[in-house]
């Protein structure tokens, strides 16, 4: 840096151009999602139906809410929504995932990989946290809802008994 000031100052040509800072760009499904998310929103966590994901990057700051609606007598998810604190790709890993859930099982979501939704979004690197939070979000809905059952279950039998 000082080598570079002195060779300003005397008139010294460079023999390297300076250098450019390229705008960081994002994929066109990264910018759709953000501008139209799907899903925002919540549902009542009391819902014995509703399973409820939170999950957080202490690192970035990130933190994603993820619910899903589970029909009792299917057991597929029926409806998701979610609430995201973050940046753009962190939403739009937050609106993929409420779509893909839709209409699956519990077992099928699960199945749901980070690397998959990274790769519908086209995320780079630095990115790669906001589809992990995407999936681990997923993940601790559905382990909300099997508790909230595991719950019911256990107080209907015992009202039986």
């Amino acid at each position: 840096m000082l080598r570079m000031a002195s060779k300003k100052l005397l008139g010294i040509p460079s023999p390297s151009p300076p250098l450019q800072t390229l705008p960081r760009l994002y994929h066109q499904n990264v910018i759709d999602h953000y501008n139209n998310p799907r899903n925002v929103g919540s549902f009542d966590k009391n819902d014995p139906n509703v399973g409820t994901g939170l999950v957080g990057a202490p690192a970035c700051g990130d933190v994603m809410k993820l619910q899903i609606k589970i029909d009792e007598e299917s057991g597929k998810i029926v409806d998701a929504c979610f609430k995201t604190f973050g940046c753009g790709s962190a939403i739009a890993s937050s609106s993929v995932a409420t779509e893909w859930v839709k209409g699956k099982s519990k077992d099928e979501v699960l199945t749901i990989k980070n690397t998959e939704i990274a790769k519908h979004l086209s995320l780079p690197p630095v990115k790669l946290h906001c589809s992990m939070l995407a999936e681990d979000a997923i993940k601790a809905a559905v382990k909300d809802a099997e508790a909230k059952r595991g719950k019911m279950n256990g107080s209907s039998k015992a009202a039986d008994a």
